[in-house]
């Protein structure tokens, strides 16, 4: 008979099957004195996801900040990703991450992330 792996605190195993995405840092990519230019910074961190629904709560409370949320997806937790990072999906649209929020009572630790298409596409920056 099959059994289903048990986490010590019961936890959900997550699947990350809808696609791949690559989180960019930013930076200034202007001369000196010049008007800021924002370029994505290479290497990105590369990491699979998971699509989740945008709540209807989320949705409203964005709206009331003026802000229009077209994803939410959940990847694993890793250190340093930051709510002025980049996301770059697997069909090349860029968002700007707007919020980061702990998953809890999966495994392994997750995240989910609150993504705002970026309208001006940004050009990953020459090292």
């Amino acid at each position: 008979m099959y059994r289903k792996p048990n986490r010590p605190a019961h936890d959900i195993t997550q699947g990350f099957n809808s696609g791949i995405v690559k989180i960019y840092k930013t930076k200034n990519g202007a001369q000196p004195g010049h008007k800021a230019v924002e370029h994505l910074k290479n290497p990105p961190v590369t990491l699979r996801y998971d699509e989740q629904r945008t709540g209807v709560t989320r949705f409203y409370a964005a709206k009331q900040n003026n802000i229009q949320i077209d994803r939410v997806i959940r990847f694993p937790a890793v250190p340093g990703i930051d709510s002025q990072d980049v996301a770059v999906t697997e069909d090349g649209m860029q968002y700007r991450i707007d919020q980061i929020q702990v998953v809890k009572n999966v495994w392994p630790a997750c995240v989910d992330i609150s993504l705002v298409k970026i309208v001006q596409r940004l050009e990953v920056a020459a090292e």
